[in-house]
Formats: C-alpha cells, structure tokens, sequence
C-alpha cells in the first residue's frame, strides 16, 4: 500500500467528521432561527395596547420614550397617554393607564401606598436612578445672605430673597402645582418667611433661574437631579438637620426640621400586566437608565432644541448591546 493509500482512511474519517459537524451546526441553527421565530409569534400576546404615561418633565419623557420604543421593538402596539404625578396613580389602578416609568416615592401621597398595598399598583423595581431633591440656590447669594447653606440662616436673611410682591418675605419657586406641595408644607409647618410661589413647568423654572443667574439676581428654588443644570452651573444645595429613618416632611418643626425625603424612583405597572403581556413586563423589570443617560438626554432636549423621541431613538440604537440583555 502506498503512504498516499496509508493515509486515505484518516482522511476519509476526517471528512466524514467534518461533514457530521456541519449537520449539527445547521440543525442548530434552524433550532435557534425556529425558537426566534416561534417567540416572536407570541408577541404580542394581546393586541390590545400598552397604555404608558408621559408626565410633565424631560426626564420622565425621555425614560418614556426609550420604554415605548423597547416595547415597539418587541412588536407590541403602544399608545402614550398624558397624565401628572400624582393623577396616574388611580389611572393605573383602574386600568386606564398600563405602565409609567417613574414615580419619585417622595411625591406620591397616601393614595399611592393604599393603591400599592391594595396590589391595584404593582411595584416592578427601581429604575435605576440616584435623585436628590431640594432647595438650590446660585453661590452668590452666600455673601447676601451669611449663614447659608444652614436653613435657619434663611429666617434671618429672607429679604435677601425677596421680590416686590413678597416683601417682605422672601420667594421660593416651588414646583409646579400639579407636583404636590411639599415645600409649602415645610415652609408652613416650621413657619419660614418665605412665599412660595409654583413654578409653571421644567421649562419655566430653567427659564428662571437662567435669567436670574445672567444678571446675578436672587433666586432659591425647589429642584431635582439628575439634570442637566447640575453639569451647565454651579449651585448649592440648602442643608438640613441630618435624621435616621424617615424624614416627614409635613410635620417639621424649626429647631429639627430634616427638609425633604429623598426618593426612589420606582417604575410601575397596573394589576395583572404581567398575566396579559409576560414578555413586555420581564423586559420593563430587567430596564435601567442611569443619571448619565438622562442628564445626556435632557440636554440634547432643554438645551439643543432637539425632539425627545428622537433623543430616545438615538440611545436605542445606540445601547442595543444593554437592552438586548432585558429582553432575554
């Protein structure tokens, strides 16, 4: 036999490996293709439309459109409802409303805790932010008014705040009057002398404090972060008497007065959501967004006049390594 002959067998057994091996890589393949395809066959389960909320900050647009956006992904019919804070609640307990991506566990009121205790509202976990919430003022104002940023040294110094309609108390732009009334809760309980005065909306407290800042006026107000302020300017923050367990904001008394509770941002969904859509509800579960992501967004929005849905379309299909994981 010659060494050609000698070596045939092995290659033949090589050959028959080799041909073996493709076999079961495209069973393999048309297994995973067919599972795909079956999967995607059961989505939606229902055609019924997954009702979400958009409320009244850029933040919250944004996470709601990266939702609605994933959730379209996933070839379910989606319909974005407008509502408020605090008027959601009893939406998505009666079903009128199917899922909202935020809600600040510091701004919802005892209807919420019933509603969740109730199980109307389902608590699907954190969103994954980290908010601080409370009184910003611009450094300026530390030498108009000496004591700051203790909160008592706003008692001594109100005027320095003052405008022409509040003198001579000082004036505080709260939130919007649709947010709750948690700084004239405080302002209230623990007697300050300050008016407070409701912002109109997101874009009307930028505005303000905006302009108050170009011409170096007065200025303390009620805000939030992650936003994209905190990156554009420098503020301080008022500071408060340090307390272990939970700050009650609404029976505060001066001498020990905590300022505000600080939140969860929670997302939520309406009762039996998981039964009728198992496959959007475990992608909402596993979705997170950080304070980078919104800060980035808000910019994009507040600042450089672009579409919010546009914003979230970008951070799609720019993240699809992240999102994909949720949707597994």
């Amino acid at each position: 036999m010659s060494e050609a002959q000698s070596e045939s067998p092995y290659i033949f057994r090589e050959e028959k490996m080799l041909k073996i091996s493709k076999l079961f890589s495209i069973a393999a393949t048309a297994f995973i293709v067919s599972g795909q395809a079956l999967f995607a066959g059961n989505i939606p389960e229902s055609d019924d439309p997954i009702k979400v909320t958009i409320q009244d900050w850029t933040g919250q647009h944004f996470s709601t459109h990266v939702a609605a956006g994933l959730l379209k992904e996933m070839g379910y019919n989606v319909e974005i409802v407008v509502s408020d804070a605090i008027t959601q609640h009893p939406a998505i307990a009666s079903g009128n409303i199917n899922l909202s991506t935020e809600v600040w566990t510091n701004n919802v009121g005892d209807l919420y805790d019933g509603l969740v205790e109730k199980g109307d509202i389902v608590v699907v976990g954190e969103l994954g932010l980290s908010p601080k919430e409370g009184w910003i003022y611009p450094p300026y104002m530390d030498e108009r008014c000496p004591g700051l940023p203790d909160y008592k040294a706003l008692y001594e110094c109100a005027q320095a705040f003052g405008s022409a309609e509040t003198f001579p108390k000082g004036r505080l732009i709260t939130y919007p009057a649709s947010w709750g009334t948690r700084s004239r809760d405080i302002i209230a309980s623990i007697e300050m002398p300050f008016e407070p005065i409701p912002g109109g909306s997101e874009g009307a407290m930028v505005a303000e404090l905006k302009s108050a800042l170009a011409a170096e006026e007065p200025v303390i107000m009620m805000f939030w972060q992650p936003h994209w302020l905190f990156a554009a300017y420098d503020f301080n923050w008022v500071e408060w008497n340090p307390i272990e367990g939970k700050c009650v904001e609404e029976s505060q008394e001066k001498e020990t007065a905590c300022g505000f509770e600080q939140a969860k941002v929670q997302k939520i969904v309406s009762k039996g959501f998981e039964d009728k859509w198992p496959a959007a509800f475990k992608m909402f579960k596993a979705m997170q967004l950080t304070n980078a992501d919104e800060n980035a967004a808000i910019l994009e929005v507040d600042e450089k006049g672009r579409k919010v849905e546009e914003v979230a379309a970008e951070w799609i299909s720019e993240n699809k390594n992240i999102w994909q994981n949720w949707m597994n």
